[in-house]
């Protein structure tokens, strides 16, 4: 009898040499099992520029003719794993991952077998751009040999290195500040300028101590010291004193000056502790021009979400915020910038359940939509400087604090973007340079 090799041997062939190329073509090694394979049928070695770096995955090659994954659309695709698969990589040291290549349209998906995955939850859902075989997918294949747990590979990213955006603003302010005696609490003191036209709280109250960058004697604050004991001094004293405590209050201080400073702009929510981007008008949209890295841009400060199904109903209003901290480091004042989301009704009335929509909008922010937040909130404070560059422009109002670039440094790598959270579609915001953020 003679003997036949089937179509379906060819095919299963075909697959292999296929996917090997492909290894090859994006820089990695590729080295095929003998026919006694159970589960694994070649080892993918990771290459940095042509030098093999002794880091394995273990590769399985699934081949079709032509036919149609199941659920199959433009974007994404599911696929069901054998049990006995499972069962055998479960015992693998090596990271495995699965490549599904179709012959009738040359394309290649792969997908990790992650060590979690059971007989219960069997199918794997595929992205049709994320999950590509090609040269995009060399840091994430690359970070599979980092150990999450116990023993395991590391491997460093793979590629050139790149600039990484520090997300700390250096602060200057003035060399002077102002100091009396007051009689009054912080409550009290308050409580007395807000019965006036025009309050202002750009200034701290600690025992029976009044500090301030302004003279209390020419603003409303003159009704909460004693005038006759108000004295400048030097600002270094409080801002580099040895007592912790007092640094303290330095870094308060600086706090209720930002938030006068840009009380017209920013609003405060006290119980998460974050600036928010004031809306001037309810359910109405605000943007903020500004010069990114390389190009001018614009953005939407504040957002309206309308309904999907009723467009004249509102969802929720979304800020874009941030989390200030201020950090003396060695000497020199930094504002800490931590970029978030604050989210409101029509833009005046706090949403009752934000941490839904706050957890979904970060899920969609990588490394460079947080770069470009911090790039936006240093132009949004130093507007006003760049305005006065204008020759054409109005005086400036009452300013005490201002704020340099956010600094760089080169790393000797580049951070994969799969590292920076989970796997996830890159999200539409433009990435105008390649500079990265420290969280």
């Amino acid at each position: 009898m003679t003997k036949k090799i089937t179509s379906s041997q060819l095919l299963g062939e075909i697959g292999e040499t296929s996917v090997r190329l492909r290894f090859l073509h994006i820089g990695f090694q590729f080295d095929g099992r003998s026919r006694l394979e159970a589960g694994v049928d070649g080892i993918a070695e990771v290459m940095d520029k042509g030098k093999p770096l002794a880091r394995m995955i273990a590769v399985q090659v699934k081949a079709t003719e032509a036919a149609r994954y199941t659920s199959e659309d433009e974007t994404s695709f599911s696929y069901l794993l054998r049990s006995t698969d499972l069962a055998y990589w479960r015992g693998s040291n090596l990271p495995v991952i699965i490549v599904l290549y179709r012959k009738s349209d040359d394309t290649f998906y792969w997908k990790e077998i992650a060590g979690k995955v059971d007989d219960d939850d069997r199918r794997l859902q595929f992205d049709k751009i994320v999950d590509v075989l090609d040269e995009r997918a060399v840091d994430r294949l690359a970070a599979l040999t980092v150990p999450k747990a116990g023993f395991g590979y590391y491997v460093p990213p793979i590629g050139g290195g790149e600039d990484a955006l520090v997300n700390i603003l250096p602060v200057q302010y003035p060399s002077e500040l102002f100091v009396s005696s007051t009689p009054y609490t912080p409550k009290k003191a308050a409580a007395i300028l807000l019965e006036g036209d025009e309050p202002r709280f750009d200034w701290a109250i600690k025992g029976e101590t009044f500090w301030s960058f302004s003279d209390p004697r020419e603003s409303v604050c003159r009704h909460i010291v004693d005038p006759d004991q108000v004295e400048a001094i030097a600002t270094s004293f409080l801002a580099f004193h040895e007592d912790s405590h007092e640094r303290n209050n330095f870094s308060f201080l600086l706090r209720k000056t930002l938030d006068h400073q840009f009380r017209k702009d920013l609003s405060w929510d006290k119980e998460r502790k974050i600036y928010y981007a004031r809306a001037f008008s309810e359910n109405t949209p605000r943007s903020f021009s500004y010069g990114a890295s390389k190009k001018r841009t614009s953005t939407e400060i504040v957002n309206v979400s309308e309904n999907k199904i009723e467009k004249s109903k509102i969802d929720f209003v979304r800020h874009h915020a941030f989390i200030p901290r201020f950090e003396l480091l060695y000497d020199q004042w930094y504002l800490i910038v931590s970029p978030t989301y604050f989210f409101t009704t029509n833009g005046f009335i706090p949403h009752s359940y934000p941490s839904a929509l706050l957890a979904g909008k970060k899920r969609l922010d990588n490394s460079a939509s947080l770069r470009g937040q911090v790039i936006m909130w240093h132009r949004f404070l130093t507007q006003s400087e760049r305005d006065q560059e204008s020759l054409f422009a109005t005086p400036a109002p009452e300013q005490r604090l201002r704020f340099g670039e956010p600094p760089t440094v080169t790393l000797s790598t580049r951070v994969p973007e799969d590292v920076w959270g989970a796997q996830k579609r890159r999200t539409t915001e433009s990435d105008d340079g390649q500079e990265r953020m420290f969280g």
